[in-house]
């Protein structure tokens, strides 16, 4: 399982020899039916602040989600708080996982994400191609919870990371060799961006019939207009983080070698008194 972004078909031949997170919330987990094997992970549960993000598909809520501690770990639960909540799903440090949620994929990414982040081999860790409601479609569901032993998962952060903090994102904005990327919406883009960023909406990049990810080639057309491309230093943000853990998914399933991750997004550089730029 090569890619970083799986189809469901390929998943669905290899349940026993993954796993699999669910990342929507337990009441949907418990009563709407889940991938077999599944273990629930709510987004609440491995988000620093759970009142710092609205859950809708839309957007996330600015101002005043986020740590104020200047560590740069914006919305991460902590390294104890991940290392236990990997604990009690029973996951393993070499385990191979596959996230996924009903949102298109923008909770599971952040999973994912965090994982990364906090150590997990990125290699081992992907993202269901669509959703729990593309799965249900041609797949089978159920409602029975698999049981796993609490395994004793071990936080290891990177030497390097892809996080980078407000004024290495300051100074990229001048930067010709990199590209900031805003993917919030158009209307919260001219509200207040950071100078010089390019919009895109993660979720241009899919395709809402199938809630998985839009053909290659039209996603590579769409950064291609926007000046999103492989030889460039893409820095990512949106308002609490949510939203850039997709993209930053996508771009390094089409191979991306140079991705920054600002975690503390807008959200810190206004708190900061950051300059913005408004309009389209």
């Amino acid at each position: 399982m090569s890619e970083i972004v799986v189809p469901a078909d390929r998943v669905a031949d290899r349940l026993d020899e993954v796993r699999i997170v669910d990342t929507r919330d337990a009441w949907e987990f418990e009563g709407i039916g889940h991938v077999p094997g599944a273990v629930s992970v709510p987004f609440d549960s491995f988000r620093a602040d759970e009142h710092a993000a609205e859950d809708g598909a839309g957007g996330e809520s600015g101002g005043s989600g986020a740590e104020e501690s200047g560590d740069g770990q914006g919305m991460l639960p902590g390294a104890d708080a991940f290392a236990d909540l990997m604990s009690e799903a029973g996951i393993e440090n070499d385990d191979r996982i596959v996230a996924y949620d009903d949102t298109h994929g923008v909770f599971a990414a952040r999973f994912l994400v965090t994982a990364e982040l906090y150590g997990h081999d990125p290699e081992r860790l992907h993202l269901l191609d669509g959703d729990f409601s593309a799965w249900r479609l041609d797949h089978e569901t159920t409602s029975e919870v698999a049981e796993f032993e609490r395994s004793t998962y071990e936080v290891d952060p990177p030497a390097e990371t892809p996080l980078v903090g407000i004024d290495a994102v300051a100074s990229a904005t001048d930067d010709p060799d990199t590209v900031v990327v805003d993917t919030r919406e158009a209307w919260e883009f001219e509200e207040g961006h950071i100078p010089g960023a390019v919009r895109l909406d993660w979720r241009e990049l899919v395709d809402d019939e199938t809630r998985g990810l839009k053909p290659r080639a039209e996603i590579e057309s769409i950064l291609d207009e926007r000046g999103i491309a492989p030889d460039k230093r893409i820095v990512l943000y949106c308002n609490t983080a949510r939203r850039i853990s997709h993209t930053y998914t996508v771009l390094r399933h089409l191979g991306y070698p140079d991705l920054a991750f600002y975690e503390g997004s807008l959200t810190e550089w206004e708190a900061d008194g950051r300059e913005l730029e408004t309009g389209a």
